[in-house]
């Protein structure tokens, strides 16, 4: 990682932490933490779904590629609506992996009518009318809509932001908080971006919860001071006590600053380094398709 990766992440942690700290008031770490990384995970599936739309643009007006729409005999108008109902097709998006989100799941859906359910609105869910009744009662509901579209995900995310006794505005501020993540750059990997915020916010509610906030995470610097120990070249990492899955991601990154040394293809771990993380859970595996 060069100097301007580690300076675009480190202004993220600062300024990411320093705002939600401000707007922790009446939850304490541990719950708090739970309401920040759910939203954290919205914001990182809608803006792999808003990347993948970009990409499907550019492929239906390619006439290179095999997606390409032919826009002969149709209007300008005509073709934008044909293309509008491409870009709602599930196929698109689950064939590079990125999960399908309905409408009402998209990030921008969620802090559009995040102001407006403060009080209690009537939305259009699944194409039928709903009422929903708090921010809290909408972010289930974007939830829900995941979990629904992706099977994978049934029964995994938190969906008990109704029950968070927290001010309603004071979750619409969290929301267009986390809208700022750029979950994009021009070095960086999407997926490093979240490991890194995912990893990071840990640590920090890990120290704001006190003595029992190590029972869940094991700080960084131990995980790679341990990782280097073992060098894990070859075999298996098992990790019984397995929580936000740092041995796994380290191991990773050990592999990948050392496979130059030892003639070991960095993406693929293969040859030399037959290395596999089993039951992986960190934001690398389980939260993408």
């Amino acid at each position: 990682m060069n100097e301007l990766e580690q300076q675009f992440l480190q202004q993220l942690e600062n300024k990411l932490w320093n705002a939600a700290d401000k707007l922790r008031a009446t939850l304490d770490a541990a719950q708090y933490k739970h309401a920040v990384l759910g939203l954290i995970f919205v914001k990182y599936v809608s803006d792999a779904f808003s990347l993948r739309q970009d990409d499907i643009k550019a492929e239906l007006t390619n006439p290179e590629h095999e997606y390409y729409l032919d826009p002969q005999g149709l209007s300008a108008e005509e073709l934008a609506e044909e293309i509008a109902a491409e870009l709602e097709q599930r196929d698109y998006y689950t064939e590079q992996n990125v999960f399908w989100l309905p409408p009402e799941s998209r990030w921008q859906f969620l802090q559009n009518n995040a102001p407006l359910a403060i009080g209690s609105v009537e939305l259009t869910i699944a194409g039928k009318p709903k009422k929903i009744t708090s921010v809290g009662h909408l972010i289930d509901t974007v939830l829900e809509g995941i979990e629904r579209d992706n099977p994978k995900l049934k029964g995994v995310l938190n969906k008990s932001y109704s029950a968070l006794r927290i001010d309603q505005a004071k979750l619409v501020e969290l929301i267009n908080l986390i809208a700022t993540i750029p979950f994009n750059h021009k070095t960086l990997n999407s997926k490093d971006i979240l490991g890194h915020v995912y990893e990071y916010f840990l640590g920090q509610f890990a120290l704001a919860e006190g003595k029992k906030g190590g029972q869940f995470y094991t700080p960084a610097s131990i995980v790679t001071l341990i990782v280097e120990m073992i060098e894990p070249f070859e075999g298996r990492v098992y990790d019984p006590a397995m929580g936000s899955g740092g041995f796994f991601v380290q191991s990773e990154k050990f592999i990948e600053r050392h496979a130059g040394q030892h003639a070991i293809d960095p993406r693929t771990q293969k040859q030399k380094s037959p290395f596999t993380a089993k039951n992986t859970t960190t934001p690398h595996g389980s939260w993408r398709q």
